[in-house]
């Protein structure tokens, strides 16, 4: 085990500060942005049709757009992903989360799997845009997991992801551990779905998770800036 040691700001820099309810109000996007901008979170992670507005609010910041694809089943086409990103990107989104076709993977077409995979990454690094792909492991087996970080090890997304926080169940260390297991430091591991305090969040880092996506940013921020007051000290040491 390495200890490495965080400042409060490279914690905040690992959050992406979520609000993905299908009721969410542009002026909810807009207290999205500016907690964002407030905390110095890494990225607001919302549905697509919310780039653009969130693109305005952040264009001269260093905070990314992401945006949600196929979200938060899966189930549309590769050719429906590929439109629906590039709709994101011209409309400001610089990170893109999409959802593998979790029936594709149950019928064991892992072809289908790579070929999704594949397409998406080609198209975002295309564009200079960051991306992550949802397993959504509630619904997978330890060896489905295994086989889609497999297939990510080789096409070489930036980030797999643990989960949308849709699904029955949210992120699990044990699953971060896993995913992690298999692809290495060839790519990153987003563990997301409800992370909703600090001890959570810290193990979920611990565990091999280089971001973190929760709707309870604020929170957990302010959590750890008491206990590092409480302590007295600058950093936070996290073995992983």
């Amino acid at each position: 085990m390495i200890i490495k040691e965080y400042t409060l700001d490279k914690l905040a820099r690992m959050i992406d500060h979520t609000n993905l309810h299908a009721y969410a109000s542009n002026e909810d996007m807009i207290k999205l942005c500016d907690e964002a901008k407030e905390y110095h979170f890494k990225m607001v992670a919302i549905n697509q049709v919310q780039s653009k507005i969130c693109y305005k609010e952040l264009k001269d910041t260093d905070i990314d757009i992401g945006a949600a694809i196929s979200f938060p089943l899966g189930q549309t086409t590769i050719e429906s992903k590929l439109f629906d990103t590039k709709n994101a990107i011209r409309n400001g989104a610089n990170e893109i989360d999409y959802v593998i076709n979790i029936t594709e993977l149950k019928n064991k077409n892992y072809a289908y799997i790579e070929k999704e995979m594949s397409e998406m990454v080609n198209l975002c690094h295309e564009n200079s845009v960051l991306i992550k792909v949802i397993f959504e492991n509630t619904y997978l087996t330890n060896e489905e997991i295994t086989k889609v970080a497999e297939i990510a090890k080789e096409v070489k997304p930036d980030f797999i992801k643990t989960s949308t926080g849709f699904g029955p169940s949210g992120a699990k260390t044990e699953d971060v551990k896993l995913m992690k297991s298999v692809v290495g430091s060839d790519v990153l591991v987003k563990a997301a779905g409800g992370i909703r305090n600090s001890d959570d969040f810290l193990a979920m880092i611990s565990a091999g998770a280089d971001r973190i996506g929760t709707s309870s940013g604020v929170k957990i921020i302010e959590a750890l800036k008491q206990r590092m007051k409480y302590d007295d000290v600058d950093t936070i040491k996290i073995g992983r």
